[in-house]
């Protein structure tokens, strides 16, 4: 580990989105490896509090409302929130957090700010998939092994459902819907998923719901659970799930952090060699990439399943 003194205080930076988040398990629990006896404490927003409390890698987790920057009290309520400790892992390295160096008064920091005192000085770092960018990071910042993390105590949750079943992930950013393959074509894959005996099960937030509801439409066999899992029990479903096919979305990264067998469809709105999901054995992520998801047929995807 680099430096004189061993840090007793951690602060670890992880904003979101979804995807980023389950992304940085591994560097998350190498962090925790590296500083056994430090109080780490994980900076993140509101969304990720309830799961990052649950995890056995923090001391304690602060929420970031992200105030704008000419909100005052909320920029002097951040900085509070950075100040007093011996380290910060910047895993977010962003725009903001980039200022937020600045804003803690520029303690040791691992990070893409070129006046840190561990900087991530790779020129390519702009370019490398979210999981090896960070293990390049952390590796600069003197903690050289980032591991497949022990994710035992998410695997539990959830509801339990009967077996088979296959996670659909129909979702996606709203404001790209370019990302989204026609609900009216999980339908059809949903039917031909119950044909081979395996209950198809939607997920997603309750903004999917009417999705879901087209999903039914064409397979009334199939179970919405849109709107009803939190983010722990999402993972212990696609723990137990026969596989998961979705659009390039959050549910689907954490699905193969699980290690859930996953297809993953992705359009041109997305690269897949910088944002695919990776999973950790061979053949357990596969990736569909078309230009236009709106042509991407059933047949192909579902002889992609089988």
């Amino acid at each position: 580990m680099r430096g004189a003194q061993e840090p007793a205080r951690i602060l670890v930076i992880r904003l979101g989105a979804l995807g980023d988040f389950v992304q940085s398990f591994g560097p998350f629990e190498a962090i925790r490896r590296a500083h056994p006896k430090a109080h780490i404490t994980l900076l993140t927003t509101k969304p990720f509090v309830a799961l990052a409390r649950l995890a056995p890698w923090f001391d304690n987790v602060e929420v970031d409302t992200r105030p704008k920057w000419t909100d005052l009290a909320g920029v002097l309520a951040v900085r509070r929130k950075l100040r007093g400790y011996d380290r910060v892992y910047d895993l977010q390295t962003s725009g903001r957090t980039a200022r937020y160096f600045w804003l803690a008064g520029r303690p040791v920091w691992s990070g893409h700010v070129a006046a840190a005192q561990l900087p991530h000085a790779n020129p390519w770092r702009n370019i490398m998939h979210t999981r090896p960018r960070q293990r390049d990071q952390l590796r600069m910042a003197g903690v050289a092994t980032v591991d497949r993390p022990d994710l035992s105590w998410l695997e539990a949750a959830g509801p339990r459902l009967p077996q088979p079943y296959a996670l659909l992930v129909p979702g996606a950013a709203p404001h790209r819907p370019a990302k989204r393959w026609p609900a009216h074509h999980y339908g059809q894959l949903a039917a031909r998923l119950v044909a081979r005996g395996i209950t198809p099960v939607v997920v997603g937030s309750a903004e999917d719901k009417p999705l879901a509801a087209e999903i039914l439409h064409h397979c009334p066999q199939a179970q919405d659970l849109t709107g009803q899992t939190s983010l722990p029990e999402l993972a212990g479903l696609a723990a137990r799930a026969w596989g998961a096919v979705g659009n390039d979305t959050g549910p689907m990264h954490m699905a193969a952090e699980m290690g859930c067998r996953c297809l993953v469809l992705f359009s041109r709105e997305s690269t897949p060699a910088r944002t695919a999901p990776l999973g950790y054995r061979p053949g357990q992520v596969e990736v569909l990439w078309v230009r236009d998801l709106a042509f991407l047929s059933v047949q192909r995807v579902a002889a992609a399943l089988w």
